[in-house]
């Protein structure tokens, strides 16, 4: 078996006493997990970097092996964190997000593209955090929870949409709302699209995608920990770099 892709490296971790295993999140073959032969060789520091694009082939005798990369650099996202405490906890949240949630070796090449884009502006923090969010929506949506902000899923009207239910992630007017308004999650408009966003309904807003997908998405796929790096990324949204 063996195949040739492009992908971003998630993490690596020591292998014996000179290999690494990689995962890293591909364009056409998903997230993957292979052995580096001489990963842990100082002229391989540089480029088993998380973040890093990566020219990959991938080799194994059966398909359901773990298999072995032979790794070449395209361009390293080093220069574009080290140093700036935003942009490494941007980078460490998204390689975290993506090794919780996506299931190995499916592919997933609209949400492939769209991380590449993000991962590309992480230098621009005055429009990542919201570019970010963006991606987060589209995770959830691709793992089966997307949220419908369109309407009122009580009414059916897309007027005066105040709360966000959440059971089911769709909009609710006020007057759909009702005596459960204080149950709901307030509707934030950033989240079905605006471009306008304050510090503090970005953070409403990702408290609202964490927890669905925290209470929806993890725990529907059996897994436990909700990965520390995202906290981490929303407590910097308010500090200085």
């Amino acid at each position: 078996m063996e195949w040739r892709d492009q992908g971003i490296l998630l993490n690596a971790r020591a292998h014996g006493e000179t290999s690494a295993i990689i995962d890293v999140f591909t364009k056409d073959h998903g997230r993957h997990a292979g052995v580096v032969r001489g990963g842990r060789a100082r002229k391989m520091t540089p480029v088993l970097q998380p973040g890093a694009q990566l020219d990959l082939t991938w080799r194994a005798r059966l398909e359901d092996h773990l298999g072995t990369f032979q790794v070449e650099l395209l361009h390293s996202r080093t220069a574009l964190v080290i140093g700036d405490r935003k942009s490494l906890s941007g980078l460490n949240v998204v390689t975290a997000m993506l090794l919780t949630f996506l299931p190995e070796r499916e592919s997933y090449t609209t949400l492939y593209t769209a991380t590449e884009h993000l991962l590309d502006l992480i230098e621009d923090q005055t429009v990542w955090p919201t570019v970010y969010l963006k991606w987060e929506l589209a995770l959830l949506d691709i793992l089966g929870f997307g949220l419908d902000l369109s309407v009122c899923a009580v009414t059916g009207k897309a007027e005066d949409l105040a709360y966000i239910s959440p059971k089911t992630g769709r909009a609710v007017s006020s007057a759909g709302a009702g005596e459960w308004a204080d149950r709901l999650f307030p509707f934030v408009p950033v989240l079905s699209g605006a471009k306008q966003c304050d510090l503090a309904e970005m953070r409403t807003a990702f408290n609202i995608t964490g927890y669905f997908l925290e209470n929806h998405v993890l725990k529907g796929l059996g897994l436990r920990a909700f990965p520390a790096a995202r906290a981490r990324f929303v407590d910097t949204l308010s500090q200085s770099t």
